[in-house]
């Protein structure tokens, strides 16, 4: 797919959305504990819009399979007493509140045909417009913008039920490729991107796919929260890494066989027998089972408290992600690549549309065979002008950043 430049605009004069009512809704509630683009995009509009971030609804598989999770277990008590309207209303911080639906939905996606998800789709959209209408009444949102962060399908009517000032589909992931999205997202995503009023993406790829659909589709960037990777401080060596020697080539993340080439690591391994490859993460069943685990230059430390993360990183010669280009990863954004920037650090990643954004700041490798090269030549050239300027890349990828995109793709959407 080639890049089209249509699918980024610059406008210097315009900083920011301000002033405006915003509902957020999507995958991901917001007590769920891991963070995600839709929650930092939430805090940053909150900065100069009033924001309600809706928790996406209960459904029955959902309060069957997790029952004894406490956020789910207490979002099952909130549904409950709904005596107590006020009580799933909740103030996160300044201009940005929480909300609770209290209908529960039917879980559908087993259903094979489509007349009859479509029927029940339909059905579980409307107690999801129930719910969206109570908050907005309890917040007095007379007229409002409908952020959707990739819910596919309990949001796909909301546009009609709900008659928003403005409908915002946020694509993030190439959801319809997991078995789970599959069946029925191949066929409804399309027709839900089209009729949105503009779609944004956070990667090149995905507003190239949505663009097929709709022509008000933007790339905006993707933010990274990057504080916790501070180049300027010193760094104890941790100890499980302070008896292994240099030249440290690192990674840090998940270890899974979907998204990670195990290929690459082991042609690093052969290839440079003199450096040490260090493996920070959960591992999943595959790669537990690799014979990478024989290999003597190559070490699984396993998962780190974020916290510690910079320590380890701040010790690599030269970090890698090593990403495997299948359907699901082809159009993800590399936030790694943002942190190991942040650091300092000579960067060599597979080559995808995502790591275009990064320029000559980062060695992308087209094919396995081009890592171990990439790596000498990284370690080669890193002087402290390319550090200074990795740094100052990566700072350059916030959320406030992707948040005045998102403010520009509404400009050049919405006649004035």
């Amino acid at each position: 797919m080639k890049t089209n430049e249509a699918t980024t605009i610059t406008n210097p004069s315009l900083h920011t959305v301000k002033g405006e009512n915003i509902v957020i809704i999507g995958l991901q509630a917001w007590y769920t504990d891991i963070g995600s683009n839709c929650k930092s995009i939430a805090m940053e509009l909150a900065k100069n819009n009033t924001v309600l971030y809706i928790n996406m609804p209960l459904d029955r598989n959902t309060m069957r399979q997790w029952k004894d999770d406490k956020n789910i277990s207490r979002h099952i008590d909130i549904a409950k007493n709904k005596k107590n309207k006020k009580e799933n209303l909740f103030e996160i911080q300044p201009n940005l509140w929480n909300y609770y639906p209290t209908e529960i939905l039917e879980s559908i996606n087993w259903i094979p045909s489509s007349f009859l998800f479509a029927l029940f789709n339909k059905r579980n959209n409307k107690l999801f417009a129930k719910a969206i209408q109570k908050a907005t009444r309890m917040m007095g949102f007379k007229d409002y913008i409908l952020f959707n962060d990739n819910d596919i399908f309990r949001s796909f009517y909301l546009k009609e039920l709900l008659r928003p000032k403005l409908y915002i589909y946020y694509i993030r992931d190439n959801l319809t490729v997991v078995e789970y999205w599959k069946r029925h997202g191949k066929t409804i995503e399309p027709k839900h991107m089209a009729k949105a009023d503009l779609v944004a993406a956070n990667s090149i790829y995905l507003a190239e796919y949505a663009k097929q659909y709709n022509k008000n589709s933007y790339y905006i960037g993707q933010g990274c929260d990057i504080s916790l990777f501070d180049a300027s401080k010193k760094y104890e060596t941790p100890d499980d890494i302070k008896d292994i020697s240099h030249p440290i080539v690192g990674y840090v993340g998940a270890i899974f066989s979907l998204r990670i080439d195990e290929k690459v690591i082991q042609l690093i391994a052969k290839a440079l027998p003199q450096y040490s490859i260090v493996l920070i993460g959960p591992e999943d069943e595959l790669f537990r089972s690799s014979s990478l685990h024989q290999q003597p230059n190559v070490f699984f430390l396993g998962k780190k408290p974020l916290s510690s993360l910079p320590s380890y990183i701040a010790h690599f010669d030269v970090c890698i992600n090593p990403q495997l280009i299948n359907e699901v990863t082809i159009g993800n954004y590399p936030l790694k690549a943002d942190e190991y920037l942040a650091m300092g650090k000579p960067v060599v990643a597979t080559k995808t549309h995502a790591m275009q954004i990064f320029g000559e700041h980062a060695y992308t490798a087209a094919k396995p065979e081009e890592y171990p090269g990439l790596i000498e030549k990284a370690l080669a050239e890193d002087n402290d002008e390319r550090m200074q300027k990795r740094i100052t890349l990566a700072h350059t990828h916030t959320w406030k950043d992707s948040v005045e995109q998102l403010t520009l793709a509404i400009q050049n959407t919405v006649p004035h």
